[in-house]
């Protein structure tokens, strides 16, 4: 069953970050869609993805991440 992890991003600066890490986001395996707020510092990522691997993903991409509260 798909859900929605909510994901606090830290390094994001301007348009060109939300592209790479949207698109970093989107590649996952069992990712449906992705959200990701320049001004909120925050991406949203729905599908069967666990936490642990978007956030990964993220750091991978050059973002601090961690699980929303």
């Amino acid at each position: 069953m798909a859900e929605t992890t909510t994901l606090e991003i830290t390094g994001m600066t301007c348009q060109g970050c939300v592209t790479a890490l949207t698109r970093a986001l989107s590649r996952l395996p069992g990712v449906e869609g992705v959200t990701v707020d320049l001004a909120a510092n925050t991406a949203r990522a729905t599908g069967t993805a666990p936490a642990e691997v978007l956030i990964a993903a993220a750091e991978r991409a050059g973002y601090g991440a961690k699980r929303a509260a």
